[in-house]
């Protein structure tokens, strides 16, 4: 007799699925029974769901294929909610199998009863019960082009025993998988924008994660507008590289030249990005934006035009339409303003006559210098993500990833467990915080038992260092943040990985060299300085007056050696390098 559960393997297998993220599971069994007896796509056992549905999210990130967790049903399926998340909000497609309890069951609060179909409905863009086997393939189907097709998560809800039925071998559509297309505006919006960037003075480029696949094209209409290219965090490793128009990124975690060539112009063009962040737009230019979503338009600041299509296709179309610009003027300060703000930058990422605590600014330096030309480099959320932002070199073959969206804390090590998976020949780094990686240590067992050479680089400040930042911007004395760390190295070793801690500066090249050549997983923590300030590139006057209050506040709790140590770190450096 054929199962249902095989009709699924079989499935997943035709759209070309060769890994399954998870935790078995009573409910399961007759799921993975039948990846057993099939024996082609492989079962990556983790120790958490939720670092399953995190790196089934890495894997379709960096393949840009359908990638695939599943969790028993109750508390298992349960746990896969935060990287579902996180998997949705970065628009990646993430098909999530979650078992249910016996269907007769169902509503009688039974044992581990939940109702998934309701509790994943917001963290994806298809969800749906399988109450009798006749309901597949046909909602399989639906679940996975949904997912390709919208770029997001799908989930299929079954009760364990459907797994079971036997197959109605009903016929199936072709296998599932993102159809090329072509997607540009009409000819009547495409010269709307051009006679309003045509009459433009000063236009700047904004452009996210939308413009994969455009460099090119985005580098073109720079050209000929001479306008400076600023990127959002997602934009960073499509804009950055072999860019002459570059001036770095703005937001939180950007640069001033970022923020400035935004503020300065009178047109800015939006290419495929959702910036979240309505301080830091313009607060008098005219405003164009290019999604290929077309609910993107509009909904971070007012636009005076929106055009629905792909960025590639959209610049080809409007490139034969701009006038050729001789006035370079804005280009040229914007460029000549980022040349400060990175020599501003890369001043404080030095070795700083191996004074301790370590400068992250020169780990994220190091790694960049010594990482290899195609590495995929994974930030937890936090501060080792504003030292990826700012000192991570992209060179279009290299990856940045990370949960940039959902903002999910202890990502990096999950996501980089399905980098990994997918990549097993290519170089994988994990730029972990302390908090993050302590969220899930667990899944440093999965990186032995699974031999992923995954090399992590733990930011070691004893501490929820973001979020410190965040309470003295409000004028709130620390409180809760702090963290008692063991030795994150010891520990390592004493699992299976290759571990070194590094407490001064003079040692950390070698330790770092030492992980990357290691033939296998390699973990080395840092230990860094707790007090760095990453301040944003505009400073608001709540934002001063929160470190003021802060300040008072400190001292006045009696504990102003914290303000010792904060100018220690930051501004005495500075006066002396």
């Amino acid at each position: 007799m054929r199962t249902i559960a095989e009709d699924i393997v079989e499935i997943i297998k035709d759209a070309g699925v060769t890994r399954i993220y998870g935790l078995p599971g009573d409910s399961l069994n007759g799921f993975t029974d039948a990846l057993r007896r099939d024996g082609t796509i492989a079962w990556q056992h983790v120790r958490h769901e939720e670092a399953a549905a995190f790196a089934a999210a890495a894997d379709a990130a960096l393949t840009g294929g359908l990638a695939v967790c599943a969790g028993s049903c109750g508390p298992g399926n349960t746990h896969l909610i935060n990287g579902l998340y996180d998997a949705n909000r970065s628009r990646v497609p993430v098909l999530a199998i979650a078992a249910q309890i016996p269907g007769p069951e169902i509503g009688s609060t039974y044992f581990q009863e939940t109702h998934p179909q309701d509790l994943f409905r917001e963290a994806s863009v298809y969800t749906e019960l399988v109450s009798y086997p006749e309901q597949l393939p046909h909602v399989l189907e639906i679940a996975m082009r949904t997912a390709v097709e919208r770029r997001g998560v799908a989930v299929v809800v079954i009760p364990g025993e459907v797994f079971l039925r036997e197959s109605p071998n009903a016929r199936r559509s072709a296998p599932i998988a993102l159809a090329g297309r072509v997607t540009r505006p009409a000819d009547a919006e495409l010269q709307r924008a051009a006679d309003l960037l045509n009459d433009a003075k000063k236009v700047t480029i904004l452009g996210g994660a939308g413009t994969e696949g455009a460099h090119e094209e985005v580098i073109a209409l720079a050209k000929k507008l001479k306008a400076p290219i600023v990127h959002a965090l997602r934009g960073k490793e499509f804009l950055e590289h072999d860019n002459p128009y570059d001036v770095g990124m703005t937001g939180l975690l950007g640069f001033s030249s970022g923020y400035r060539a935004m503020e300065s112009c009178d047109a800015l063009l939006m290419l495929g990005t959702d910036f979240p962040y309505r301080q830091f737009y313009p607060s008098k230019a005219r405003i164009l934006q290019v999604d290929v979503r077309g609910e993107n338009l509009g909904r971070r600041t007012p636009i005076d035009l929106g055009l629905v299509g792909d960025v590639r296709d959209t610049a080809e179309a409007l490139l034969p339409l701009l006038r050729e610009r001789t006035d370079g003027k804005h280009l040229d300060s914007s460029l000549a303003h980022y040349a400060k703000a990175r020599e501003d930058l890369d001043e404080l990422a030095v070795n700083d006559r191996n004074r301790t605590p370590i400068h992250p600014q020169y780990v994220a330096r190091l790694v960049s210098e010594l990482a290899s030309d195609d590495a995929v480099f994974i930030p937890d959320v936090g501060s080792p993500t504003v030292w990826a932002a700012r000192y991570l070199r992209m060179n279009g073959r290299r990856r940045l990833i990370g949960s940039f969206n959902h903002g999910s804390m202890a990502n990096a090590l999950p996501h980089a467990i399905g980098a990994q998976s997918a990549f097993p020949e290519r170089q994988v780094v994990a730029l972990a915080g302390d908090g993050g990686l302590a969220m899930l240590l667990g899944e440093l067992l999965t990186l032995r038992q699974l031999e992923l050479p995954v090399k992590l680089v733990v930011f070691n400040n004893s501490s929820l260092n973001f979020v410190e930042l965040e309470m003295k911007a409000a004028g709130f004395v620390n409180y809760g943040t702090g963290l008692e760390n063991p030795n994150f190295a010891d520990l390592a070793n004493a699992v299976g990985l290759h571990g070194q801690r590094v407490e001064h500066p003079d040692d950390l090249e070698r330790a770092l060299t030492a992980a990357f050549a290691h033939d296998g997983p390699a973990l080395v923590d840092v230990v860094t300085a707790r007090q760095e300030l990453s301040i944003p590139p505009a400073i608001s006057a709540a934002q001063a007056k929160g470190f003021t209050l802060y300040a008072m506040r400190t001292i006045l709790s009696g504990r102003g050696e914290e303000l010792v140590d904060l100018a220690d770190t930051n501004l005495f450096r500075r006066l002396f390098d």
